[in-house]
């Protein structure tokens, strides 16, 4: 099982895959900002989910140049890399929080609903798109 991770600056959205590493599937979304915080809750969802490596949304700027946010998730997978000794794979994410949005408004989820899946369909795509590479 792969766990999926879309870490924003407030809440962090995951996804597993299922068994055979076909599909991803939405989990939850962890509300914090303590970023030490969010790689432990990270660690022991991987711990209790007994994920065998971590794919983490790596956002890049739209010319391929990695910013600020770009290197604040770099330090969060070293952290997350150290507390489960698993691999923690950068997976560019540009445009999945675009897609993610996309879908809500398809699918009509307005207002708190919609702040409180978009995270975790966010990390869905990010994984989906890690195991189609895969394939």
């Amino acid at each position: 099982m792969i766990l999926g991770v879309d870490f924003g600056d407030s809440r962090t959205g995951y996804a597993t895959s299922d068994a055979l590493g076909f599909s991803a599937h939405t989990l939850e979304v962890y509300s914090e900002k303590n970023m030490q915080k969010v790689a432990q809750h990270t660690a022991e969802l991987a711990k209790n989910l007994k994920a065998e490596k971590i794919v983490l949304g790596f956002p890049k700027n739209m010319n391929g140049t990695v910013g600020d946010r770009g290197k604040k998730t770099k330090r969060f997978a070293t952290i997350v890399r150290e507390l489960t000794g698993l691999e923690v794979v950068l997976w560019d994410e540009r445009l999945t929080t675009v897609s993610a949005h996309n879908l809500m408004n398809e699918t009509n989820v307005r207002g708190k609903k919609r702040k409180e899946t978009v995270d975790r369909v966010a990390a869905a795509f990010i994984l989906q798109a890690y195991l189609d590479s895969n394939k």
